[in-house]
């Protein structure tokens, strides 16, 4: 039987969840694969490296040090992000394809093209490295409909975005989706900035851009942006 692969991701802890992502990405769904992180800094305000593997698109296994690649999607996060975009969950088809908000239809993309805050569709690690906005989702589990998800997964979700958050400070946090937000924190919540906030980062939620949601077009999106992206300068 072949031996299990062992990965080293070596740098400092604000950019081991891009190089998670990037591990994410070059693996087959259910492979499994020994991680170990060995961090150049400590950094006393990091989530705990299980759960940035976790966010990394990984699932631990029963034994140490051992995960396997998840279906779902990896956090595109990481030091001087301005703006964090965090969606419901992935659906099946996005984890396919490695891409949030994948699916035709869907109108995030193009709504991020109109607002200006992205050159290029569909290309979460372009928009990290070159435009400093990370994208990551309130639950990890990829499922075809919200309803799937539960109380705790929102629960527990919030509490993961907001170690995030604290973590790397980005100006905005915006989720992607009121119907996350209101499940996770506030029922009565509508679109625009939040009256909490997470620490010093302002919180914005805007409408959900599936095609399914006929009253979200994508003018009406590109302005949600383009507030998130006033709030920035």
């Amino acid at each position: 039987m072949p031996a299990t692969p062992k990965v080293t991701l070596e740098g400092s802890v604000a950019e081991l969840p891009l190089a998670l992502a990037d591990l994410h990405r070059s693996l087959e769904v259910g492979r499994p694969l020994r991680i170990d992180i060995v961090a150049r800094d400590v950094d006393s305000a990091a989530p705990a490296a299980r759960m940035l593997i976790h966010g990394g698109g990984f699932v631990a296994t029963r034994t140490r040090a051992l995960y396997r690649r998840a279906h779902t999607l990896p956090d595109y996060i990481g030091p001087g992000m301005h703006i964090l975009l965090v969606g419901l969950n992935p659906s099946p088809y996005s984890a396919d394809v490695g891409v949030g908000f994948a699916r035709p239809g869907n109108r995030f993309w193009p709504a991020m093209l109109a607002a200006g805050l992205v050159d290029h569709a569909r290309d979460p690690r372009a928009a990290l490295v070159e435009h400093h906005i990370g994208m990551t989702d309130l639950v990890k589990r990829a499922t075809a409909r919200a309803a799937e998800l539960d109380a705790d997964e929102f629960r527990c979700g919030h509490e993961r975005v907001t170690s995030l958050v604290r973590w790397l400070r980005p100006t905005v946090v915006c989720f992607v989706g009121l119907g996350g937000w209101r499940a996770a924190a506030d029922p009565r919540a509508v679109a625009g900035v939040q009256a909490q906030s997470i620490g010093s980062t302002t919180v914005y939620v805007m409408p959900n851009p599936s095609g399914l949601n006929a009253h979200a077009t994508v003018d009406s999106l590109a302005d949600h942006f383009r507030a998130v992206k006033n709030l920035v300068h």
